[in-house]
């Protein structure tokens, strides 16, 4: 069968004419999601380096939920002064924060390490799970908060539908520390993050210790790529550790010990 250069090309304009379609559809369902597309303005930059290139368009989602499972007692004490590191530019406009927990670990003042004022962040101690879920929906449809941390044990599917409705209408971050990882599947969370602590590295000939440092793994993104890697906090940003500067302090350690 032979076709003409008018069909043939009729044929091409509807082809890329449903592949517009199809990526105006596409960059439609980022932004309900809370993926906002790239530009040049700095505050949109969290300062994770190569962790945000793993997100849609390389732009870390405000406008979503972000769960941390943190199973063992160092995995919640990591993914605190992690988060804690985010809300530093989070918070940086003067907005504030509401932390929810039934068992709360955190000592208010250890976010100063991370440049996070306490006092502009609201702290709730409840006795009842299902009471941090009703505080946190209900202050994540608050405008004017930057950010919404609650401590719990798990979460469902349905719950965690409720919880991203209201992100996307108010735009107020969402993060949810998770004990129990065995319903890890049953959720709608953008992300979900795995903190956990590593050695850090002092100046050669410096007592103490040095900087925070992190394992990162971001085990789930959607449309995105997962991967893991090794933060810093650098005192008033990330600072992500590469293979080199990681070899260099091993071995520098190693020489320490040894002599």
């Amino acid at each position: 069968m032979n076709y003409s250069y008018n069909e043939l090309g009729k044929g091409d304009n509807i082809m890329n004419a449903k592949q517009e379609l199809v990526n105006k559809l596409q960059q439609d369902i980022l932004l309900w999601q809370g993926f906002k597309a790239q530009g040049t303005m700095t505050e949109e930059v969290i300062g994770l380096g190569a962790i945000e290139k793993a997100f849609p368009n390389g732009v870390f989602p405000r406008k979503a939920i972000h769960e941390f499972i943190t199973v063992l007692p160092e995995h919640a004490a990591a993914s605190d002064g992690f988060i804690g590191g985010l809300l530093s530019v989070l918070m940086k406009d003067g907005a504030a924060c509401v932390w929810i927990s039934t068992t709360r670990k955190l000592f208010p003042v250890s976010l100063c390490t991370f440049n996070v004022e306490p006092d502009r962040i609201i702290f709730m101690d409840v006795t009842r799970e299902k009471d941090v879920l009703w505080i946190m929906e209900e202050a994540l449809k608050c405008e004017g908060l930057a950010a919404v941390v609650a401590e719990l044990n798990e979460l469902s599917l349905i719950e965690s539908r409720r919880l991203q409705l209201a992100v996307e209408e108010s735009g107020v971050t969402g993060f949810i520390l998770r004990k129990d990882a065995r319903k890890a599947i049953s959720t709608v969370a953008t992300a979900r993050w795995k903190i956990s602590p590593v050695p850090s590295v002092t100046e050669e000939g410096m007592p103490g210790l040095g900087f925070p440092r992190w394992k990162v793994e971001l085990t789930k993104v959607r449309n995105g790529n997962p991967g893991n890697w090794i933060l810093e906090w650098g005192g008033d940003r990330f600072v992500e550790v590469t293979p080199a500067l990681k070899t260099a302090a091993w071995y520098d350690q190693g020489k320490l010990q040894i002599g």
